[in-house]
């Protein structure tokens, strides 16, 4: 590595500073008369001018050859000593920065140790021996808690993220519940995660201790020297070059601490880094094993929260975790040297310092419980945010966005009105602290000249004090702030311990034994989602054979998808257990895609071989997407898979499995969201006893009964146990429960000839419907209905819908592409779009709107109040410098008494001017702030909620939280804090620099050159440093959007044994997140190196000018000017540090202000109101409709030209991507026209407010999408009906009895995206939604697909007979759900070609009538249904 030695240089360095006082007696010897010694002589020079040669040599490192390229990558590695201690290495990066904006490529890599993945390694050990430790201790508190508590709650709740089919009925005895509940969430593993991270970075801070040791020591040296200057200038008769020596000496000590004081900081910020990336990592490592309680008491959004605030926190703390040792040496070792000067009136001061003690301690605790609670508001907002965004197309469908404005906004009114508290707090604490040393040394000054006459305060004395004081001054500051970071870290490390320490999933119930003739074996098994409650899986034997392909039947809520959880290890067992043997591959009924092409999906992780490759593509019929997307498979899927349709996604999920090869596939329902004739395909393709998969085994969880008679084994649920189980033959003969489901719904398969479809020539977008050649010949089964597509209810969980269409609107243009050269991006083929990054000086007008915004009176009254407590700090200073005066003017006389007063009363009263001043300004500021947060939350949130969708599908949530979370987070709490010290500093430099010059003129000359060289090095790193925090908060982003994404397919990654995977590729985007924030605290370094030199610059030329003009000048002017050089210096460094910080923040105000300017959809109500009663008729007509998604795109809609009749009942068909969910998008001006108009009741709903026109319209939605909130809330969030008209309603829709049954009755409350209700329920809830709003046109989205054959039924008839006198318009992926419509629509890449009754088409033998024989359908009677 490095080859050039510290200690040697140092050595070098001695040497040479011994050797030039002997060189000066040579020369001096030499000039004044002849040399006595020559060979002495000549041998010394020589000697001197090799020691300064191999000085000289000593700063060049030599690097070894193979240590060439690495240096490129990191020359830190590879610096010299001299140049390791002053960051000099570092230069060529502030240059390229300064030159142009840095790149990520530009920033050099991470050392390896201080990489993730090896941190956390070390972490994970002393974090598990911490855990287990903790553990025992909590195992004895709860014994000793048992012996006086009642019995536990049993509750039973489902877990996050599961599809729970399972109906959840709270136990009906609520007593003890919130008992239970505390208890269980009181009491964890404490105590443990500070020693885990102190064992871990031991290292680090043992080196910090060192440096900052000698740091302190060699800080109250210079206020000795001073006194010693001081005496030199009083003393006519000292020699000049003692003088010289203590200018001399003043720099070189300034210059060690300087270095000790930023090698010290380096390792401070360096441990700060590491310890919010070993959280981060630790965090998304536990979020993969945690158990099924911890995920159902921490939503998604508390925690990214952890990850973010929460780590920050720990962040910020550890750059001053120091100073709860430093801080107090310091202050002993002042009072020392102050009781030296002035005896023990020091204790006077001291007095008023331990008074201050007990108020800080008030102000921390109120501070604690203030910020506890804002915790909690900043969880609910981002929460209630997190649903509106997930949840936006329904809130612009359903025109809800003014109800949860209002939710949002009171939240966040609570949040303000803490804020407002905590600054007060904070102004109060601030206040008191600018006082503390003023007031200390008033103090102290007055009871020393009073208590004894002969007392007098000379400038030795007074200087030498003022200095010790202003040393007293920053652990003063800095100790309040680090306790109060100290609580802030404090809640911090209790949600911390309680998220990491809680227990893993507990899999041991899942077992992979040998066992000969079987694959998967239930062995009397039953599985509960939660300890203690309700088994959902009761007592379950099953044996399955290898090979075998497994149907798991049953109704809504009867355990099917919990079985699958159960198997996948998901769930609490009871008792019994499961044997698996061999790998598993999983499909979830809600498809999980990921962020990333769709070849990415599929492979998730493993190789690619072509050739298996495109054979599943086929096999899972994707090939007819693949050409409908613009960049075919290299496509960039949005995040939660946002530009498929809800089937394409529910095949890719499959076809992922099916690349996978495992040994046992578990699919929960994967033919559900997708068309009845892919679903037969899939069969023969994937599943069948003919498909891909058919020498493994398959367990298969389905509500469509027309696949059964081809699987080897059925079993069949009933409420969580098996009630029947055979081969199809078997159950029929045995006339049970699934023998009436067939005979109800299944009319079985008699009597239909065999005809051969083919799967994707009607996908294909050729206008003529021709197959083409080589697509596959697929025998087909065709079954008397089509049954049960679960339509696409992806993940509920952040779900945002697109229509089907969306992606695929690329169609026609695109097909020939594929073959082009692929590596040219193609329009289309990226959705969402790089985050815009801000590049150059943030723009003066950001500042001056976040100055418009905290308002101008008060702006200009924060800024006086701050001028007011400059001057009188100037004031008083000169007055000290007058006031030592005294000592030589009554010297060995009596000190009037008269004047003693006054001159302690005018110090003291300037004192409490400066402190008055001080806190009207920051009173002031707290206003201004919180008035600021306000105005900018306001707009930003008014603003998102009226963009157009558009903007949703091309922007992922992650980005839009993030303005939400951080940098408001930004806006309320970090821009107040610099703003204010950016102000305090500017002003301390200007009055410093004033005092100077007054003392000493001619410092003015010098500081022209000094100041050149402050502007020059600070605008060189603030280029570097802006942009670096930029990249930082780029980078940033991924780690969440991968963090809630992980959380979400939680079950999928488990499934598949991925998640060392997943572990790396986030330790991968953390590290490259690490470098930006390691390089920008390089760069703070490295200026601070610096300037804290020119700082040591003014302190040397200070004491040289008090030299040259020894005479002229008195020694209160010397001890005055001095003294305020020697606090420059820190401050310099702060102000370049808080200037660019200050900038640095304000890019917050520049994010938030994008987002506040994003073009909005139409207004929400316009001058034209359409009459109250409007629409009465319900009359639709489309003339020469068209429309695209974005501008660049091809149209989706094209000459759309129809007339729907008053009361008409439509049905609207056509293959995927046909432009369906596009027509509805159109309706309620989701997509505005691109050409011609639609109207309703003959007015253009073009010329409408959005939100008079969405009013009136109702549709029953894809996904049935719930907010957190209760049931009552999720119909009717106006609070517009009666309770009446609201169980009318759920009685329409078949709930009425599930929601009575529920202690809460309509207060139930609903989790976030409804995870506590089962698909199937939720849809129901969206049909009650409709019936409550009973407007004249109803649009049905494949309403029906979560649900089994019977609901199914009953949704189709109450449809039918509540909506009789409406237009209804039904979207059908199944066609029987339409046959009775008056006319169908069939539609064909975005025209109408074929519209007429069901009879004629079916007559007419055109496209409908193709896909009625898929569907198995003859005629209109034959629809059961």
């Amino acid at each position: 590595m490095r080859r050039d030695s510290g200690i040697l240089f140092l050595f070098f360095i001695l040497s040479v500073l011994c050797g030039v006082f002997q060189l000066q007696t040579l020369i001096r010897q030499a000039v004044q008369d002849s040399v006595m010694d020559v060979p002495r002589f000549v041998f010394f020079t020589v000697s001197f001018g090799l020691q300064l040669f191999l000085l000289a040599i000593s700063v060049i490192s030599d690097i070894a050859p193979e240590m060439k390229e690495v240096a490129k990558k990191n020359p830190e590695i590879t610096a010299s000593f001299l140049s390791f201690i002053t960051f000099h290495w570092y230069n060529s990066m502030v240059v390229k920065g300064y030159r142009k904006p840095l790149e990520m490529e530009d920033v050099w890599d991470m050392r390896d140790a201080d990489k993730a993945e090896k941190i956390l390694g070390t972490f994970d050990k002393h974090m598990k021996s911490g855990v287990r430790k903790a553990q025992r201790k909590l195992e004895i508190r709860q014994r000793k808690k048992k012996k006086n508590t009642a019995a536990p709650d049993y509750r039973n709740d489902l877990s996050k993220a599961q599809s729970q089919d399972v109906l959840v009925l709270e136990e009906k005895e609520k007593k003890k519940k919130s008992k239970g509940k505390e208890d269980s969430k009181g009491d964890y593993a404490k105590s443990w995660l500070m020693l885990a991270l102190a064992r871990t970075f031991s290292g680090n801070l043992l080196k910090a201790v060192a440096f900052k040791v000698l740091h302190d020591l060699l800080t109250f040296a210079s206020p000795q020297l001073l006194k010693l200057m001081i005496n030199f200038v009083s003393d006519p008769h000292a020699y000049v070059w003692h003088g010289y020596l203590f200018a001399v000496l003043l720099f070189v000590t300034a210059l060690v601490q300087s270095i000790c004081l930023q090698q010290y900081f380096q390792l401070c910020f360096t441990l700060g880094m590491s310890t919010r990336t070993v959280l981060m990592a630790a965090i998304y490592k536990k979020a993969l094993t945690v158990s099924n309680a911890m995920r159902k008491e921490s939503t998604v959004g508390e925690m990214v929260n952890l990850m973010s605030a929460d780590a920050q926190l720990f962040m910020d703390f550890t750059n001053f975790v120091h100073q709860l040792w430093s801080a107090p040496l310091q202050i002993v070792l002042s009072l020392v040297f102050l009781w030296a000067e002035l005896g023990p009136s020091v204790l006077a001061g001291l007095g008023v310092m331990l008074l201050l003690i007990p108020i800080n301690a008030v102000l921390v605790a109120k501070a604690r419980n203030i910020q506890i609670n804002n915790m909690k508001y900043k969880d609910d907002r981002l929460k209630i945010m997190n649903e509106v965004l997930a949840g936006i197309k329904i809130l612009k469908l359903f025109a809800w966005e003014p109800s949860f404005q209002k939710r949002v906004e009171n939240i966040r009114a609570k949040e303000l009105k803490g804020l407002l508290h905590f600054s007060y707090l904070q102004s109060i604490a601030i206040f008191v602290f600018t006082c503390a040393p003023f007031l200390v040394s008033v103090v102290s000054f007055a009871v020393f000249v009073m208590v004894d006459e002969n007392n007098i305060l000379d400038a030795q004395k007074a200087f030498t004090s003022i200095s010790l004081f202003n040393i007293l001054r920053f652990p003063l500051a800095m100790l309040p702030m680090v306790l109060s970071s100290l609580v802030q870290v404090h809640v911090s490390t209790a949600r911390l311990e309680r998220y990491l320490g809680s227990d893993d999933l507990n899999t041991s119930a899942i077992w992979h034994e040998p066992r000969p003739g079987s694959a998967v074996h239930f062995s009397d098994a039953s599985f509960a989602w939660e300890q203690n409650s309700e088994a959902t899986v009761k007592d379950i034997t099953l044996e399955i054979p290898p090979g075998h392909l497994l149907a798991v039947v049953g109704p809504v809520g009867s355990g099917k998808s919990s079985l699958v959880s159960a198997m996948l290890g998901e769930m609490e067992n009871i008792k019994g257990h499961i044997n698996i043997q061999g790998s598993l591959a999983y499909v979830p009924q809600q498809a999980w895609i990921q962020n990333a092409t769709l070849k990415d999906n599929i492979l998730f992780g493993s190789p690619l071989d072509e050739a298996r490759y495109q054979k599943v593509i086929g096999a899972c019929a994707l090939l007819p997407d693949l050409q409908l997307l613009p960049a075919g498979d290299l496509t960039e899927i949005g995040e939660k898979g946002i530009n498929l349709s809800g089937g394409q996604k529910q095949r890719v999920s499959l076809a992922r499995a099916v690349y996978n090869n495992a040994d046992i596939y578990v699919l929960d329902d994967p033919l559900s969201a997708v068309d009845s004739h892919v679903g037969r395909h899939i069969f023969e393709q994937v599943l069948g006893p003919e498909g891909l998969l058919r020498d493994k085994t398959r367990v298969l969880v389905t509500h469509n009964l027309s696949f059964l008679s081809q699987v080897d084994d059925i079993v069949v649920l009933v409420a969580g146990a098996i009630s029947e189980q055979g081969s199809y033959s078997t159950l029929l003969a045995n006339d049970g429960e699934f023998a009436q489901l067939l005979n109800t719904y299944g009319s079985q398969q008699e009597g239909t000839p065999e005809e051969e479809p083919t799967v994707g020539a009607e996908e294909e977008l050729e206008q003529d419907g021709e197959p083409e050649a080589g697509s596959e010949e697929v025998p087909t089964d065709v079954v008397a209905m089509t049954l049960k597509s679960e339509a696409s209810i992806r993940r509920a969980n952040f779900s945002r819908s697109l229509s089907s269409s969306s992606s695929l609107s690329l169609q026609k243009a695109h097909q020939g592409k594929q073959n082009e050269n692929s590596t040219t991006e193609i329009k289309g083929q990226r959705l969402i779009d790089k985050e815009v990054m801000e590049i150059g000086k943030v723009k003066f007008i950001i500042y001056l709107r976040y100055l418009q915004a905290v308002g101008w009176c008060l702006s200009t009254s924060i800024c006086l109040g701050y001028v007011a407590q400059g001057a009188a700090s100037v004031g008083s200073n000169l007055w000290l410098s007058d006031w030592t005066g005294d000592s030589v003017a009554y010297h060995n006389k009596t000190y009037p008494t008269t004047l003693r007063d006054k001159r302690v009363g005018v110090y003291g009263a300037l004192g409490v001017t400066q402190a008055l001043s001080l806190l009207a300004a920051a009173v002031f500021a707290s206003h201004g702030a919180v008035r600021a947060s306000r105005v900018l939350h306001a707009k930003l949130l008014n603003n998102i909620l009226r963009v157009p969708m558009s903007f949703f599908d091309t922007t992922p949530t992650g980005r839009i939280m993030n303005r939400f979370a951080k940098d408001i987070f930004t806006v309320d709490e970090t821009i107040p804090m610099s703003f204010r010290s950016w102000l305090n500093c500017f002003l301390g430099i200007f009055s410093t620099l004033l005092i100077i010059c007054l003392a000493t003129p001619y410092f003015a000359i010098i500081m022209l050159p000094l100041g050149l060289v402050y502007y020059f090095v600070q605008r060189f790193y603030v280029a570097t440093s802006r942009q670096l925090r930029r990249l930082d908060s780029v980078t940033r982003s991924p780690i969440y959007s991968h963090f809630s994404e992980t959380v979400t397919g939680l079950s999928v990654i488990r499934a598949y044994g991925h998640q060392d995977r997943f572990l790396r590729h986030n330790e991968k985007i953390v590290d490259i997140n690490q470098k930006t924030v390691y390089s920008w605290i390089v760069s703070n370094r490295w200026l601070a190196v610096r300037l804290e030199f020119v700082g040591n610059l003014v302190v040397f030329f200070a004491a040289l000018l008090a030299v040259f003009a020894k005479g002229s000048l008195d020694t209160g002017m010397v001890g005055l000017s001095i003294s305020s050089a020697l606090s420059v210096t820190q401050t310099l460094n702060w102000l370049v540090r808080m200037t660019s910080e200050l900038e640095t923040n304000t890019v917050a105000v520049e994010r938030i202000y994008e987002y506040t300017e994003v073009a909005n959809e139409a207004p929400w109500v316009t001058a034209q109101r359409p009459p109250s009663a409007w629409p009465d008729n319900g009359e639709i007509r489309f003339v020469d409709y068209q429309v695209r998604y974005r501008p660049e795109l091809d149209l989706v809609l094209d000459g759309i030209n129809c007339n729907i009749k008053s009361n008409e009942k439509i049905g609207i068909v056509g293959r995927t991507g046909a432009g369906k969910s596009s027509l509805t998008n159109c309706l309620f001006r989701i997509l505005e026209a691109a050409g011609g108009k639609i109207l309703i009741d003959g007015l253009n709903i073009a010329t409408l407010g959005l939100h008079d026109l969405r009013q009136k319209l109702t549709i029953i939605p894809q996904d049935p999408i719930l907010f957190s909130g209760n049931l009552r809330m999720n119909l009717d969030p106006f609070e517009e009906h009666s309770d009446d008209d609201v169980w009318h309603a759920l009685e329409l829709a078949h709930l009425k009895s599930f929601v009575q049954s529920l202690p809460e009755g309509l207060s139930y409350p609903v989790s976030e995206a409804g995870e506590n209700l089962s698909v199937g329920q939720r849809q129901l809830l969206c049909l009650a939604r409709a019936l409550l709003r009973k407007s004249k046109i109803l649009i049905l989205d494949e309403a029906t697909a979560a649900v089994d054959m019977e609901t199914d039924h009953l949704i189709q008839e109450t449809i039918r007979s509540e909506f009789a006198s409406c237009t209804v318009l039904t979207i059908a992926h199944r066609l029987h759900t339409i046959m009775d419509s008056n006319r169908v629509m069939v539609l064909q890449a975005g025209k109408i070609v074929e519209f007429d009754s069901p009879e004629k088409l079916l007559q007419q033998q055109g496209i409908f009538a193709g896909m009625a024989r898929d569907a198995g359908i003859q005629g209109t009677l034959n629809s059961a249904l």
